[in-house]
């Protein structure tokens, strides 16, 4: 049994697992350009111009090929926002919840859009910001992130609008804040999410923020949306970002992040022992806690190519990591016949927040990386880990 996308699509079913050492992230480049067209489309249609998330998907290896296609990316920080300019070559978009004094002049020279989180750091750099922009010789320019205090997430560990959240300046606030200089308004709400949240989030944008919004040039939709997702309504999307860009006179931007790398990427692992204890047991070489720590954070259930879920199949096992913690439990698997020693298998969906949010803990080498492409069926391995990699991050 091969793997399948959200979209029904085979996608990694002719790909041999045993090619690539173990773990190892394996991305399809035809899948990956697959994604970048619908959005292209949805730029062409709509007049939105569309950055990459480096936040869910840094694979710089893959820039040249990404920026056909969109328009930029946009960068959380300092590190983000460099590794954009050296290797993505395009416009850098930044947000910081707040911004570290030594790095703010650097996150200038960087930076295209520089968006700041409050009240107290916009009016903390404005001097500086805007004696930059009137001397640099180049196209800056300044926003703000609004929270338009409208939930639309489930988790609340993802949501920007749940109360007491650091996010974005709500509506009370806004009225503290000095306009001159800024040029754009950031915003972000959504994950893993439709049209339709989107849509009612505008709502509440329109709402609360509508006379600002005609005294700018740029909004920002944020990220979160799964325009490459099966049955998103594209045609909503479109229509709403040209009647908002008609009626404010403004640029959208949407910066999504898994829609780039959405079904495009499968983690490689292998049967290290199996075991009893209750249930039926097994231990792969990749792990939660440190190869996709959201299977924890969520938490969520990733899915595996062959497998059921429990009880589906007349054999169940606990899939865990090898590393001590005891937590570290990938999830709950059944299974036709028996796992051995030494056998493949792949957790799908694997392209989007796992490299960049690994870790080395327990000294867990990282896995892998290569670029397959479902298309030619070339492989090339991209990137090996090892001591080395472990070690520099320690002292």
């Amino acid at each position: 049994m091969g793997n399948t996308t959200q979209n029904g699509e085979p996608n990694f079913g002719s790909f041999d697992p045993n090619a690539v050492p173990s773990p190892c992230y394996v991305i399809d480049e035809a899948k990956i350009e697959a994604n970048l067209q619908i959005l292209k489309q949805v730029q062409e249609r709509s007049g939105a111009k569309v950055l990459l998330a480096l936040k869910a998907f840094s694979m710089f290896s893959l820039a040249p090929l990404i920026m056909r296609y969109l328009k930029g990316v946009c960068a959380s920080g300092l590190n983000e926002a460099r590794l954009g300019r050296e290797e993505f070559k395009s416009e850098v978009h930044t947000y910081s919840a707040a911004i570290r004094p030594q790095e703010f002049d650097s996150l200038l020279q960087l930076s295209d859009h520089l968006v700041f989180n409050s009240v107290n750091q916009w009016h903390l750099y404005r001097e500086r910001a805007l004696n930059y922009q009137k001397n640099c010789g180049r196209g800056i320019e300044f926003g703000l992130r609004i929270n338009p205090e409208h939930s639309e997430g489930e988790t609340p560990m993802y949501d920007p609008c749940a109360p007491c959240s650091r996010m974005g300046i709500r509506a009370h606030d806004f009225t503290q804040v000095n306009l001159d200089g800024i040029s754009g308004l950031h915003f972000h709400t959504l994950c893993e999410q439709e049209f339709g949240p989107l849509s009612r989030t505008l709502d509440a944008v329109e709402n609360a923020f509508g006379e600002t919004l005609h005294q700018l040039t740029w909004v920002n939709f944020g990220g979160g949306h799964h325009i490459t997702r099966e049955g998103y309504d594209i045609d909503g999307l479109v229509e709403r970002i040209k009647d908002f860009q008609q009626k404010y006179q403004v640029q959208v931007y949407l910066e999504p992040g898994e829609a780039i790398a959405l079904d495009a990427g499968i983690l490689v692992t292998e049967v290290l022992d199996t075991l009893h204890n209750t249930m039926d047991l097994a231990i792969v070489d990749a792990s939660a806690t440190c190869h996709m720590p959201d299977v924890l954070e969520m938490p969520y259930r990733p899915r595996l190519t062959g497998a059921g879920e429990p009880n589906e199949h007349p054999l169940t096992y606990r899939l865990g990591g090898p590393s001590c913690l005891a937590g570290d439990v990938i999830g709950d698997y059944s299974f036709t016949k028996p796992l051995v020693i030494g056998q493949r298998l792949t957790f799908e969906d694997m392209g989007i927040y796992t490299m960049v949010k690994n870790s080395t803990f327990n000294g867990i080498n990282l896995p892998s990386i290569a670029v397959w492409s479902s298309e030619t069926q070339k492989l090339r391995i991209i990137k090996h880990f090892g001591y080395d990699d472990f070690k520099q991050r320690l002292s």
